[in-house]
């Protein structure tokens, strides 16, 4: 047991105390957004009602005002993943936006016709696409490593791919369709062995494990705030230092330049050289409060108690639900759960759940490529966090038998 209380954290989710369909909403699709507590609704509410300003070019008050929430903010990342110094901490529109900027960038500085790039198996699309589109405009080449039937990434398989020509790894911390967890800094220690630059997938991890890129050593890492009890449309790409430096702007516009003429730009320092343009103040004000919202709580309480949800959802869901078939057994999981039950479409088990007021996910999670490696068109989704329950985990058997009996 842990020293987190769910029913205590409960109380500052506004969302959660409503009726869908008419029954007590049970949130169970984490993985896809978090809930947002009331200390960041009030930030962002209090942000638009009292400070707002355009950053980083106003001399008077309210610039200052929310420039310094602004910068306070990125400060509380830097700490929150321990990067070295605040500069390596760029602001993006969440996991997604941080892959794009790091593809075109660290494509346009290191990747030249010929080269790889290695990816794996069970890759969320943002994780692939973009590579994808590298690949095309440079002439590289995407490796994928496999995984094993029961998830586990085949880390033989994938160290055999190492080559000369691989000069860049991307890969998940966790996966958000199989719950896995990489032992990435094993895969850290293997690709900087070989010379290759990292990048870390954090979108899944973040919310639920203690990120330490200096303990890591990894090159880049990024996630979304709104995984993690912040706004949507903010999240981080933390990079090296040396690196960001070298490498080109994603985008031109307005805060990454020094000096601009029709004959030449000179671009800004880090971070703001990566941040065209007005940012997203409100969601960076609203990602910082829901950092102090974490930290208050202790992301190993959370991991400790979000691993006792797992475990009990897997036992009940096994000893009550005969037909199902969980997707992702590695051994070290995070809280959630992708499965099928015999023939029945995942659509039509979750839309009988959601009438019963149970949010799951379903569909092929963005990893329609993971699907196709199970011969399968997607799962139901249950996905945990530090404020489901016990109850609510039992109150999805129950829907799953009503709805099991439903479609037979």
């Amino acid at each position: 047991m842990t020293n987190l209380d769910p029913y205590k954290t409960r109380a500052d989710f506004p969302i959660l105390h409503q009726d869908i369909n008419g029954k007590p909403l049970v949130y169970f699709d984490n993985g896809a957004s978090s809930q947002k507590p009331k200390v960041v609704i009030d930030a962002v509410s209090n942000y638009y009602s009292k400070s707002h300003a355009n950053v980083h070019r106003g001399v008077h008050t309210l610039s200052q005002e929310a420039t310094n929430m602004y910068e306070d903010a990125r400060r509380k990342l830097k700490t929150f993943v321990n990067a070295r110094f605040e500069e390596e901490i760029v602001f993006t529109s969440g996991t997604t936006q941080s892959i794009n900027l790091l593809a075109f960038s660290i494509g346009e500085k290191y990747i030249q016709k010929g080269d790889e790039i290695l990816i794996t198996e069970m890759e969320h699309h943002s994780n692939i696409v973009p590579w994808q589109m590298l690949c095309e405009r440079k002439g590289a080449t995407l490796k994928v490593a496999p995984i094993f039937d029961n998830g586990e990434l085949n880390v033989d398989a994938f160290k055999q791919l190492l080559s000369y020509k691989t000069k860049l790894a991307a890969f998940i911390h966790v996966s958000n369709t199989l719950g896995t967890v990489n032992p990435v800094k094993e895969l850290i220690n293997a690709c900087n062995a070989n010379g290759t630059k990292v990048f870390i997938d954090g979108a899944q991890s973040a919310p639920h494990l203690k990120i330490d890129v200096q303990d890591l050593n990894c090159d880049f890492y990024a996630f979304s705030g709104h995984k993690l009890c912040g706004p949507t449309g903010i999240g981080i790409i933390y990079g090296r230092k040396d690196l960001l430096e070298e490498m080109p702007p994603y985008q031109g516009g307005g805060e990454m330049i020094k000096t601009v003429t029709f004959e030449k730009t000179t671009y800004n320092e880090l971070p703001h050289k990566f941040e065209a343009g007005t940012p997203n103040i409100a969601g960076v004000i609203g990602l910082g409060v829901a950092i102090d919202y974490i930290n208050n709580l202790g992301l190993l309480n959370i991991e400790k108690y979000e691993n006792e949800l797992l475990q009990y959802a897997t036992k009940q869901l096994i000893e009550n639900i005969p037909e199902i078939k969980i997707y992702g057994n590695a051994k070290h999981k995070a809280s959630l759960i992708s499965f099928l039950i015999g023939n029945h479409h995942p659509y039509d088990v979750g839309a009988l759940l959601d009438q019963m007021g149970i949010a799951v996910r379903t569909g092929h999670h963005c990893t329609e490529p993971l699907m196709s490696r199970y011969g399968i068109p997607g799962t139901i989704r249950a996905s945990f966090s530090f404020y489901n329950t016990k109850e609510e985990i039992d109150k999805m058997i129950s829907g799953l038998q009503k709805a099991l009996n439903i479609l037979s």
